[in-house]
């Protein structure tokens, strides 16, 4: 139920931000119709920006001590509603969308683990944030959306 209701909002939201950028003109036109994605290693939070504005922040989990998440900056590369992992003995990774490699943020059953380091290298997300993480990359575009990891 959450998930159909924020992929409506989400739909209307993008739809309603093209039409703003269309009406305004160019003179907005930096901002219009990007996601930026931030993951801060150290705070263990990923804050999401929509056309500039402030959208989300959640918990995530990233790599432990011995597994790093690369930082810098990434376009994701390419996207699926479920993934299994190759490398770690099939482990769901529903809503996935890859930025680096084998990278990619998605969502983790391992709630109680989210706001600490915890993962193989992944930016781990409660379901519900993947989900609507995924549907906004989906709406905007990959090409729309940068995600940035910082330590």
């Amino acid at each position: 139920m959450h998930t159909a209701i924020s992929a409506k909002l989400i739909n209307i939201t993008a739809a309603a931000l093209t039409g703003a950028a269309l009406l305004f003109g160019a003179g907005n036109a930096a901002h219009a119709n990007q996601i930026v994605a931030k993951v801060s290693l150290s705070q263990q939070i990923m804050e999401v920006t929509v056309d500039g504005r402030p959208t989300y922040t959640w918990k995530v989990s990233t790599g432990d001590r011995r597994h790093i998440t690369p930082t810098g900056s990434f376009k994701p590369t390419r996207m699926h509603e479920m993934w299994y992992s190759k490398k770690y003995d099939n482990a769901p990774m529903p809503h996935s969308v890859f930025f680096s490699g084998g990278y990619a943020v998605h969502a983790t059953y391992a709630i109680s683990r989210l706001g600490r380091p915890a993962s193989h290298g992944c930016v781990r997300l409660h379901p519900d944030a993947a989900a609507d993480f995924y549907q906004l990359v989906e709406a905007f575009g990959p090409g729309n959306t940068s995600i940035l990891i910082v330590k």
